[in-house]
């Protein structure tokens, strides 16, 4: 059975940074995709960033580019998402994923962590 835990989320000001973990359990084989993605208040679950714990690359959705940074540590099954110049309309519920293939759609990631709230102030 597949459980994510993240870990790391908090208040900061407007600039400022935060490092959200997940540490995966369970993984298969085919479990290749872990990604984050986001729900603020009234709004739909949205894709923040993705990494395949088998090959190298990372993707990001465009407003995080440049200030989001996604990795892994495969001996310790944790894919850590390093967030700065945060912003206000950063301030999210943070879900960690994984599933098997790196999709945009969030209806198609299998397993979910249980969310990490992120409020940035201005």
């Amino acid at each position: 059975q597949v459980q994510l835990v993240e870990s790391g989320g908090g208040s900061v000001q407007a600039g400022g940074s935060l490092r959200l973990s997940c540490a995966a359990s369970g993984l298969t084989f085919s479990t290749d995709a872990m990604g984050w993605f986001r729900q603020a208040p009234g709004k739909e679950r949205e894709f923040v960033a993705a990494i395949s714990w088998s090959r190298s690359g990372t993707w990001q959705t465009n407003s995080v580019k440049g200030r989001f940074t996604i990795s892994k540590d495969n001996a310790k099954n944790t894919v850590v998402l390093q967030m700065n110049s945060l912003k206000p309309e950063d301030t999210a519920v943070y879900y960690c994923a994984a599933s098997d293939v790196i999709v945009r759609d969030h209806t198609l990631w299998k397993y979910w962590g249980q969310g990490t709230q992120v409020t940035v102030s201005s």
